[in-house]
Protein backbone atom coordinates (compact mmCIF):
# COMPACT_ATOMS: atom_id res chain seq x y z
CA UNK A 1 0.00 0.00 0.00
CA UNK A 2 1.58 3.26 -1.08
CA UNK A 3 -0.74 5.68 0.70
CA UNK A 4 -3.46 6.00 3.34
CA UNK A 5 -6.12 8.60 4.03
CA UNK A 6 -6.24 11.26 6.78
CA UNK A 7 -8.43 14.25 7.56
CA UNK A 8 -6.91 17.52 6.35
CA UNK A 9 -7.55 19.08 9.79
CA UNK A 10 -5.36 16.45 11.50
CA UNK A 11 -2.22 17.15 9.45
CA UNK A 12 0.69 18.85 11.20
CA UNK A 13 3.92 20.58 10.22
CA UNK A 14 6.71 18.07 9.53
CA UNK A 15 4.30 15.31 8.42
CA UNK A 16 3.73 14.21 4.83
CA UNK A 17 0.85 14.53 2.33
CA UNK A 18 0.28 13.82 -1.36
CA UNK A 19 -0.57 16.99 -3.31
CA UNK A 20 -1.08 16.91 -7.09
CA UNK A 21 0.14 13.29 -7.07
CA UNK A 22 3.48 14.34 -5.53
CA UNK A 23 4.57 13.26 -2.01
CA UNK A 24 5.34 16.42 0.01
CA UNK A 25 6.61 17.41 3.47
CA UNK A 26 4.28 19.86 5.21
CA UNK A 27 6.05 23.11 6.16
CA UNK A 28 3.00 24.90 7.60
CA UNK A 29 -0.68 24.45 8.35
CA UNK A 30 -3.09 27.24 9.15
CA UNK A 31 -6.62 26.60 10.42
CA UNK A 32 -9.45 29.09 10.09
CA UNK A 33 -12.47 29.03 12.37
CA UNK A 34 -15.82 27.81 11.21
CA UNK A 35 -17.79 30.57 9.52
CA UNK A 36 -21.46 31.32 10.13
CA UNK A 37 -22.56 28.90 7.40
CA UNK A 38 -19.44 26.94 6.59
CA UNK A 39 -16.77 24.56 7.68
CA UNK A 40 -13.39 25.19 9.27
CA UNK A 41 -10.73 25.42 6.56
CA UNK A 42 -7.11 24.28 6.57
CA UNK A 43 -4.37 25.87 4.45
CA UNK A 44 -1.52 23.43 3.86
CA UNK A 45 1.85 24.54 2.49
CA UNK A 46 4.21 21.73 1.53
CA UNK A 47 7.43 21.09 -0.39
CA UNK A 48 7.67 18.19 -2.89
CA UNK A 49 10.09 15.48 -1.75
CA UNK A 50 11.27 14.73 -5.30
CA UNK A 51 10.78 17.98 -7.21
CA UNK A 52 11.35 20.57 -4.43
CA UNK A 53 8.29 22.57 -5.58
CA UNK A 54 6.25 24.50 -3.05
CA UNK A 55 2.53 23.79 -3.07
CA UNK A 56 -0.32 25.46 -1.17
CA UNK A 57 -3.86 24.15 -0.93
CA UNK A 58 -6.97 24.96 1.10
CA UNK A 59 -9.35 22.18 2.17
CA UNK A 60 -12.34 21.95 4.49
CA UNK A 61 -10.92 20.47 7.72
CA UNK A 62 -12.95 17.26 7.40
CA UNK A 63 -11.77 16.47 3.83
CA UNK A 64 -9.95 13.17 3.37
CA UNK A 65 -6.51 13.62 1.83
CA UNK A 66 -3.86 11.10 0.75
CA UNK A 67 -0.87 10.59 3.04
CA UNK A 68 2.10 8.62 1.64
CA UNK A 69 3.34 5.49 3.38
CA UNK A 70 7.11 5.97 3.69
CA UNK A 71 9.14 2.77 3.75
CA UNK A 72 12.51 3.65 5.32
CA UNK A 73 15.12 1.12 4.20
CA UNK A 74 18.86 0.53 4.34
CA UNK A 75 21.04 -0.03 1.32
CA UNK A 76 24.62 -0.05 0.13
CA UNK A 77 25.94 1.96 -2.80
CA UNK A 78 27.17 -0.41 -5.51
CA UNK A 79 28.24 2.16 -8.10
CA UNK A 80 27.95 5.77 -9.21
CA UNK A 81 27.36 6.55 -12.89
CA UNK A 82 26.64 9.81 -14.66
CA UNK A 83 23.54 11.05 -12.86
CA UNK A 84 22.40 7.90 -11.04
CA UNK A 85 23.37 5.77 -8.06
CA UNK A 86 23.04 1.97 -8.01
CA UNK A 87 21.98 0.80 -4.55
CA UNK A 88 21.49 -2.72 -3.18
CA UNK A 89 18.87 -3.17 -0.46
CA UNK A 90 20.56 -4.76 2.58
CA UNK A 91 17.48 -6.85 3.42
CA UNK A 92 16.24 -8.09 0.03
CA UNK A 93 19.58 -7.80 -1.88
CA UNK A 94 17.65 -6.25 -4.76
CA UNK A 95 19.67 -3.69 -6.76
CA UNK A 96 18.18 -0.62 -8.45
CA UNK A 97 19.17 2.77 -9.83
CA UNK A 98 17.98 6.03 -8.35
CA UNK A 99 18.83 9.67 -9.05
CA UNK A 100 21.59 11.44 -7.16
CA UNK A 101 20.28 13.30 -4.10
CA UNK A 102 19.90 17.07 -4.59
CA UNK A 103 21.66 17.92 -1.31
CA UNK A 104 25.40 18.50 -1.72
CA UNK A 105 26.21 17.15 1.77
CA UNK A 106 24.73 13.79 0.71
CA UNK A 107 26.20 13.82 -2.80
CA UNK A 108 29.72 14.44 -1.49
CA UNK A 109 29.61 11.39 0.82
CA UNK A 110 28.43 8.87 -1.78
CA UNK A 111 30.94 6.25 -2.89
CA UNK A 112 30.88 2.52 -3.66
CA UNK A 113 30.48 0.51 -0.45
CA UNK A 114 28.89 3.33 1.57
CA UNK A 115 25.71 2.46 3.48
CA UNK A 116 22.70 4.73 3.04
CA UNK A 117 19.16 5.11 4.29
CA UNK A 118 16.66 5.52 1.48
CA UNK A 119 12.94 6.05 1.41
CA UNK A 120 10.59 4.19 -0.89
CA UNK A 121 7.60 6.50 -1.34
CA UNK A 122 4.73 5.79 -3.75
CA UNK A 123 7.03 3.57 -5.83
CA UNK A 124 9.83 6.16 -6.04
CA UNK A 125 13.12 6.02 -4.16
CA UNK A 126 15.21 8.77 -2.57
CA UNK A 127 18.48 8.65 -0.58
CA UNK A 128 17.88 10.54 2.68
CA UNK A 129 21.13 10.04 4.56
CA UNK A 130 24.55 8.43 4.51
CA UNK A 131 25.19 6.15 7.48
CA UNK A 132 28.39 6.43 9.50
CA UNK A 133 30.06 3.08 9.86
Amino acid sequence: MSHKMAEAGSLKEGKYVILDGEPCRIVSTEKSKTGKHGHAKVRITAIGLFDGSKRSVVYPADTSVEVPVIDKRNGQVISLTGNSVTVMDLETYQSFDMPFPEEDELKDKLAAGVQVEYWDIVGRKKITRVKNI
